[in-house]
C-alpha cells in the first residue's frame, strides 16, 4: 500500500496483538516511520466525542483478543449517548501518577504478589506494574513549620523522620520493579510534577 511521499509501507502487528479492524498504519516523516491506529477504519467512530475516540484509539492499539476485543472496540463505536453501558471494556494506560495515600498500597500489593509467586514456585521478578509507574509523595507531608526560610527542609526532614520505614519499602521497590520511580517529598505536588517533570 503506497501513499503520497511513501514508496512503501510495510505495517507489521507485533505477536499477540490483532488488527481486526486493519486500522494500524504507518506515517513516514523524513527518515522516521510512526505506527499510528487509523479511527476511520472503525465504522461509526466519526461520529464519536473526542474522548471516547481516545478511549477507542487506546483499545485499537491494544486489541489482543483476550483482553481487548474486536466487539468492545465496536462497542466504543457503537456507543448510544441514550443507552445504558451494557458491555465491560478495557483501559490500558500508557502511564500512571499516583499520590502516597494511593500509591504505597499499591506497591505493598505487587510485594505481596511477588512473595506469593516465588511461594508458587515462579519467577518473583516477573512481576512489576504493566504501564511505567510514578509515585509523587506529597500527600503525607504535614505543615508543622510555616513562616520561616527553614520551613520547607523542616517539614520534609520530618517527613522522614516519621515515615523511615516506608521510605525505605519504596526505596526497594523503586529498585526491584522494572519501570517504577519514587518522586520524592521535596520536589512538589503531584499536579505539578505530573505537569512540569513527569
Amino acid at each position: 500500500m503506497a501513499g503520497p511521499g511513501i514508496a512503501s509501507k510495510e505495517t507489521i502487528v507485533p505477536a499477540g496483538q490483532e488488527n481486526s479492524f486493519d486500522a494500524q498504519d504507518v506515517l513516514q516523516v523524513g527518515d522516521t516511520a510512526f505506527t499510528y491506529f487509523r479511527l476511520d477504519r472503525v465504522p461509526g467512530s466519526q461520529r464519536l466525542p473526542y474522548s471516547l475516540k481516545v478511549l477507542l484509539e487506546n483499545l485499537l492499539r491494544t486489541e489482543d483478543g483476550l483482553n481487548v476485543t474486536a466487539e468492545q472496540i465496536q462497542a466504543v463505536a457503537d456507543w448510544n449517548p441514550q443507552a445504558e453501558p451494557a458491555t465491560e471494556i478495557q483501559f490500558s494506560p500508557a502511564r500512571v501518577v499516583m499520590q502516597d495515600f494511593t500509591g504505597v498500597p499499591a506497591v505493598v500489593d505487587l510485594a505481596t504478589m511477588r512473595e506469593a509467586v516465588a511461594e508458587l514456585g515462579g519467577d518473583p521478578a516477573r512481576i512489576n506494574p504493566l504501564a511505567p509507574a510514578e509515585l509523587v509523595i506529597d500527600h503525607s507531608v504535614i505543615a508543622d513549620l510555616f513562616g520561616g526560610p527553614d520551613a520547607f527542609a523542616g517539614n520534609v526532614d520530618l517527613e522522614y523522620q516519621r515515615n523511615l520505614e516506608r521510605y525505605q519499602f519504596l526505596r526497594w521497590g523503586q529498585t526491584a520493579f522494572d519501570g517504577f520511580a519514587v518522586v520524592p517529598p521535596d520536589t512538589g505536588i503531584v499536579h505539578q510534577v505530573n505537569l512540569e517533570y513527569l
